[in-house]
């Protein structure tokens, strides 16, 4: 009996789990754990490859290295119901010091960030790099909740779900705690 039951729910797991694997990324590829984009208080500029947008944002906290943060990234392609990329551009710079929200304009998801460290302010400028797509993305946006919830925690925010990119971002900016 249990080789029967065996028979008859291995190929519905196998069925399930093919379908499972459609819409889940699973683990993202960053590299080796010491692979960073940038070193602390220095500038960086990262890009995905043409087609890819990002889906995994990975930061850590050092007040001692100037209150910065190392950053890596992952891309992934983005789906084939969003056709393929018709251009892609940067964004406007959000400056150093200050609060800003900012989303890709022209209905783009983001491709790439580019950033610049400020040591007269402990804090970075930053200016995403955005591509459109030949069909368009859904507009039901929201923020994420997943984010740290003090400045000095790490982060490390995955999209786990296809047909979930990241818009934009926002940020806060303290004087008292830089």
């Amino acid at each position: 009996m249990d080789i029967f039951l065996l028979c008859v729910f291995l190929p519905l797991v196998t069925v399930a789990w093919g379908q499972y694997s459609d819409y889940y990324y699973g683990p993202y590829n960053y590299g080796d754990n010491d692979e960073w984009v940038n070193v602390y208080r220095q500038g960086f500029n990262f890009q995905c490859p043409h087609g890819q947008v990002i889906v995994a944002v990975r930061s850590v906290f050092s007040k001692k290295e100037g209150s910065d943060r190392l950053w890596n990234y992952a891309c992934m392609p983005a789906s084939q119901t969003l056709g393929e990329p018709t251009e892609c551009w940067w964004e406007e710079i959000n400056r150093a010091g200050t609060e800003w929200y900012q989303t890709c304009s022209n209905n783009g998801l983001v491709a790439g960030f580019q950033s610049q460290y400020f040591p007269s302010v402990l804090d970075r400028e930053w200016q995403f790099y955005c591509c459109r797509y030949s069909r368009r993305c859904p507009y039901s946006c929201w923020l994420t909740t997943e984010h740290p919830g003090h400045y000095g925690e790490d982060m490390d925010m995955m999209m786990y779900t296809y047909d979930y990119y990241i818009r934009g971002a926002t940020t806060t900016f303290s004087a008292v705690h830089r």
